[in-house]
């Protein structure tokens, strides 16, 4: 029986009486660089064409790409606050350092107790309160992660990235790696999407790359440092495995994270292109056929 079955059915059992049933969203993080005006769910400038299929009712998370990740984190709680409480349910897109800010959310704030909001946002991006009660974290059904930074990259490490960037400081990888409890998920289970068409910057990240980050990070590889990880046709360094299992080498992935899609053809790199390209399109892709 597949996740998105399940997810699905337990998602239509949420019903409050004399209530409607359940509106269903899809979130969409950006990383670093940001792009879109922060509190209009509406402005995709990050990811390309607004017109573009990106899963059911789609919702753009804008925060500047540059703060720190604690600094613009609001901007997260506020949407989830609006659109993933009461009787509402969501679904998660991120990339990369949305990654990092998706984790620290769900870490350090998914066991709070959270207002439920009328999903009309004002300006800010906040929502009203919509009865006065409360619940504990969030009804989201999985996340998905297109080139995840949760973990980190070499380039914040070696300073090919500008160093007065405050979200750079949090791109370390210890700094990543030990910023929240990334075993803590609340449950929710996080589909990682890690491409491998790296080529600019191979001599400083370690193993499979897609120009920004290794497969350390966007395969959800836990542990206090990254690690070289590649394919399996890589015989210099352990392979990056599917699924929840321990990678080569007996390394875990974080738990509750998931390699969906491993670049094995090296096809695809970290950038979006302004039109929904890289990684992203394969994260988009899954959004048009199982987010509804």
């Amino acid at each position: 029986m597949s996740r998105r079955f399940l997810m699905v059915v337990g998602a239509a059992l949420v019903v409050v009486a004399g209530a409607s049933f359940a509106t269903n969203y899809s979130l969409w993080i950006n990383g670093r660089t940001g792009g879109g005006v922060a509190g209009n769910y509406a402005d995709f400038t990050y990811w390309g064409p607004a017109g573009t299929a990106a899963g059911v009712n789609k919702k753009a998370v804008n925060w500047d790409g540059y703060s720190h990740i604690s600094d613009k984190n609001y901007l997260v709680r506020n949407a989830l606050d609006c659109y993933c409480t009461g009787t509402n349910w969501c679904y998660v897109a991120t990339h990369s350092a949305g990654n990092l800010m998706i984790g620290y959310t769900l870490s350090l704030y998914g066991g709070t107790a959270r207002y439920k909001k009328n999903a009309t946002p004002g300006s800010d991006g906040a929502c009203a309160n919509s009865d006065g009660t409360t619940q504990t974290g969030w009804n989201i059904k999985w996340v998905d992660v297109a080139a995840g930074a949760a973990g980190g990259s070499e380039l914040a490490n070696a300073g090919d990235w500008a160093l007065s960037e405050p979200l750079v400081a949090d791109l370390k990888t210890g700094t990543a790696r030990a910023l929240y409890d990334h075993n803590n998920t609340r449950a929710k289970m996080f589909y990682m999407y890690a491409g491998a068409k790296g080529t600019l910057y191979s001599f400083v990240l370690p193993g499979q790359d897609d120009e920004a980050v290794a497969y350390h990070s966007s395969g959800g590889v836990s542990g206090s440092g990254g690690g070289s990880y590649c394919n399996p046709s890589d015989w210099l360094c352990n392979d990056l495995t599917l699924g929840t299992a321990a990678n080569e080498g007996g390394t875990p992935k974080w738990s509750n994270h998931s390699v969906v899609f491993r670049d094995d053809a090296e096809a695809y790199n970290h950038y979006t292109n302004g039109n929904w390209q890289g990684t992203v399109g394969l994260v988009r892709q899954d959004m048009v056929n199982n987010a509804k």
